[in-house]
Formats: structure tokens, C-alpha cells, sequence
């Protein structure tokens, strides 16, 4: 499609890091996109990749890039489909470098894939550098710092796309800044056309989470019932060169596209719908229409914006250790009141008995596993509460830079099949690294995005 043509087509193949793959095939296939865009990127992603990237130089991006291009980079070609992705994680040129061997394993020989570069600013971040989130700075953390990206705006994918790029792929960039970009690229918008890169973030606001804009972490049955969510298909954004769009899925799949869908995404994660900060613009969301035009279609407009932050939002990776998870089931009568006291013998054999450093945790799944911080009821309540289950797991987790305090904690729960109460049974122990982030913010002048193109 042309420069300046009325409408683009926008599809999320992805909102997050291990999204499901079906769906984005189904949209680069039956979809008739301008743009897919994979949105795979978290704190946390972006510091298990830096984590990765030191243990093996080759490694540090999506686990999941290889299966995702094989599904879809014959059809995007095939459709004249570009994608953009922020998959490359840590690691962008190791990524770039793979999709260019997929895309001559393919036989789809002159595919050009940008590597963007420049979200990498471990180098700028220092002991002294203070956080935006939490109290202190990197120095008061106590742990190794892994990495730190800056979060790139439109400046920094505008380049690949100007230079013809079939794949772009990035890894820190903000997640609405993925869609944002071909749409300023596709539509002339000016850099400094704060309204128009209001109501394009908007756009990428509403599709960067994939699924749960179409039904997908939106059903509660009941009360918002959502049809054939097994076979849920991901948003498709129709955009209009003012700025307007309509929401949409492909016809024959599950799910659902309504107001109430769209509005649930509309408020996800957005602290002052009035200021609504993006590297590209300081977005104003108060003015947002949402109306229904037509089954599982929505239009939304009004939403506006001012000038662009003076800094950037950087996110500061930190090795965290170890997690250790040990478990122990009890079932039939009395099970809440024996899934209790294992947890207080555990807990006491491994803080008093073993004195084991770290943070732990102790949780009765099935109980209060999801309101440990929550007020219990008092008095009949809590009592009947505890011990009317018949079928509890007790969960014990330990956070630790010191994997012989890990060990111990699993050995200690399992422990329990012989030297706890009765009926327990089940026991599953595992361990998983660990990381921990903060935020800081540096000023724009230090950042210098760049990119380079291979050819398959």
C-alpha cells in the first residue's frame, strides 16, 4: 500500500514474551496487514535476556523468535506484510542475524531485516545512579547489575522503516512506540505533532497486549462471558490518517471485540489517563470516544497529547539469585488444619533451626496463596475458612543469592513426607534464576539509536 493511503492495517502478533503463536499466523496469512507487530518485552524479559546474553554471547533474545518467523515471515512476505518486533531483547544483532538465516532457509532470498541498536546504556549507569521506583540508588541494591535499556521512541525505528526494512527488529523500544512508528511513517506525521502522536499511542495502547483486547484475560464467566475463547483470535487496528481507528478481529474467530474490552485495555497500566508518558509525546487519553460500529468492531477516537518527556525511562536489570519452590499436598478432612502446621514446622525449622538467610515465603494454595498481604476475617470465618479444605498445597519459596540455602529449603519440605503431619504427599521441588529491576530516567542527548540492514 502506498504512502498516504487512506487506511492502515495494523495486526499484534504478540503481548508478550511467550504469547501464543497460532493466532499470529492466522493474521499474517488471512489477515491483508501493512504492519505486524510482536510486542514481547518486560522488565523482567529484558533482564533474564542480559542474564542469557552473559552466559552464552549468542543467546539474549526471544526464546521464541526462530518459531515465530518460521510461522510467519514466508506469509508477510508473501502479503507484503512488514513486521516489527521488539524480540531481538538484549541481544538485537544476534537476532537480526537469525531471522536472516530463517529467511534464507525459507527461500525468500532479498529480505532486508534492520537490526536496531542504541536501548543498551549499561555503560551510562553508575553506583550513584538514583531510582524512580524505589528508594536509593544502584549502589544500595546489594546484587550484580545485569544490564540497563532505555526505553526508544519513534526516532529510533522511523530509519529501518524509511530504508525499506521487511523486518525490523529492536529491544527496548516503548510498547506503543511499535505501532506508533509505521503509522507516522506510513502517514507524514511530524515529530512534533503532539495531537497526532496522542491518538497514535493510543492506537499501540490498545493493541500491545494482544488477546486481552479481544477477550483474552477479559472472561469471567458469568458476569463477562466470552465466546469460544480456546480459539480467541488476536486485534487487528484499522488507523485513518487522522488518527482514528477501529479495533477489530478476523470474522471466524473466538472471542470478542466490545466497548467493555476496549476500555478495560484503555485503563491497563496507565497511571494519569491526562499524562500518559511515552519517549514520543505525553499522551491525553480523557477526551477517548469508544463506540460500536458493526459486530467485533469498535471505533475509538479523541484521544490528544503535548510535548514529549525531557528523559527517558530506563530500566536497570539486577541478578537476583535463585528461587527455590518446594510443595507438599494434603488432602481429605482436617486438610487446611495439617497444610497449617506443616507450614509453621517448616518455617521454624528453617529460620530457627537452620537459620537460612533470603526472603521466604509460605503459602497454603487453595487457602490464602493469593492474600498473603490481604486482611483475613476474623474470628468463625478465618476458623472455618482454614479448615473446610479438603485439598490444600503448601507452597514454600525462597529467594537467595546462595544456592546451599536454596538446597536446604527444598530439603527441609520434602522432609515433611516423613517428619511433618500426616496425608502429606506430592512433593515437587524446583529451582529457577532469578532477577530483580528498577527504574531511573537519564536525559535524551545521551541516547543515539541507530540501526543496520542485512539482506537474506
Amino acid at each position: 500500500m502506498p504512502v498516504g493511503s487512506d487506511t492502515v492495517r495494523l495486526g499484534c502478533g504478540a503481548g508478550f514474551s511467550a504469547d501464543r503463536l497460532g493466532p499470529a499466523i492466522d493474521l499474517a496469512q488471512r489477515g491483508v496487514l501493512d504492519y505486524l507487530v510482536f510486542e514481547c518485552i518486560g522488565e523482567r524479559t529484558m533482564a533474564f535476556g542480559h542474564r542469557d546474553r552473559m552466559l552464552d554471547p549468542a543467546r539474549g533474545y526471544n526464546p521464541q523468535l526462530r518459531a515465530r518467523m518460521l510461522g510467519v515471515l514466508g506469509h508477510c512476505r508473501a502479503n507484503g506484510t512488514t513486521i516489527i518486533t521488539n524480540m531481538g531483547v538484549a541481544n538485537p544483532r544476534a537476532a537480526a542475524m537469525l531471522v536472516v538465516d530463517i529467511a534464507r532457509e525459507l527461500g525468500l532470498p532479498g529480505l532486508k531485516v534492520a537490526c536496531v541498536e542504541g536501548d543498551d546504556v549499561t555503560h551510562l549507569v553508575d553506583a550513584d545512579t538514583a531510582f524512580i521506583d524505589h528508594p536509593g540508588a544502584v549502589k544500595d541494591v546489594g546484587l550484580r547489575m545485569v544490564g540497563a535499556n532505555v526505553y526508544l521512541g519513534v526516532d529510533a525505528l522511523l530509519p529501518a522503516l524509511e530504508a525499506g526494512a521487511d523486518v525490523v527488529i529492536a529491544g527496548r523500544i516503548a510498547d506503543p512506540t511499535l505501532f506508533l512508528s509505521p503509522l507516522v511513517h506510513r502517514f507524514g506525521w511530524a515529530l512534533d505533532d503532539w495531537s497526532a502522536l496522542g491518538r497514535g499511542t493510543l492506537v499501540g495502547h490498545l493493541m500491545e497486549c494482544g488477546m486481552q483486547i479481544t477477550g483474552g484475560y477479559f472472561a469471567d464467566p458469568g458476569f463477562k462471558d466470552v465466546p469460544r475463547l480456546a480459539d480467541c483470535g488476536f486485534p487487528i487496528a484499522e488507523v485513518q490518517p487522522d488518527g482514528s481507528f477501529v479495533i477489530t478481529k478476523l470474522d471466524d474467530t473466538g472471542g470478542c471485540v466490545t466497548p467493555a474490552t476496549v476500555k478495560e485495555q484503555l485503563l491497563y497500566e496507565v497511571h494519569d489517563p491526562a499524562a500518559y508518558l511515552t519517549p514520543d509525546v505525553t499522551a491525553n487519553f480523557r477526551g477517548v470516544s469508544v463506540d460500536p460500529v458493526g459486530p467485533d468492531r469498535v471505533r475509538v477516537s479523541g484521544a490528544n497529547g503535548s510535548a514529549r518527556p525531557d528523559k527517558l525511562k530506563v530500566t536497570i536489570g539486577f541478578d537476583g539469585g535463585f528461587l527455590g519452590e518446594g510443595g507438599v499436598s494434603y488432602a481429605g478432612p482436617n486438610a487446611g488444619a495439617r497444610a497449617e502446621l506443616a507450614a509453621g514446622v517448616v518455617r521454624q525449622r528453617l529460620t530457627r533451626i537452620n537459620q537460612l538467610g533470603g526472603d521466604l515465603r509460605v503459602d497454603l494454595i487453595g487457602l490464602n496463596s493469593l492474600y498473603q498481604t490481604a486482611e483475613v476475617p476474623a474470628g468463625d470465618n478465618a476458623d472455618v475458612r482454614l479448615h473446610a479444605g479438603e485439598d490444600v498445597r503448601l507452597r514454600v519459596a525462597l529467594r537467595s543469592s546462595n544456592r546451599d540455602d536454596i538446597d536446604m529449603m527444598l530439603w527441609e519440605v520434602e522432609s515433611l513426607l516423613c517428619c511433618g503431619p500426616a496425608g502429606g504427599g506430592g512433593y515437587r521441588g524446583q529451582v529457577t534464576p532469578c532477577v530483580v529491576t528498577h527504574s531511573a530516567l537519564i536525559g535524551r542527548d545521551q541516547v543515539n539509536p541507530t540501526f543496520e540492514m542485512f539482506v537474506a
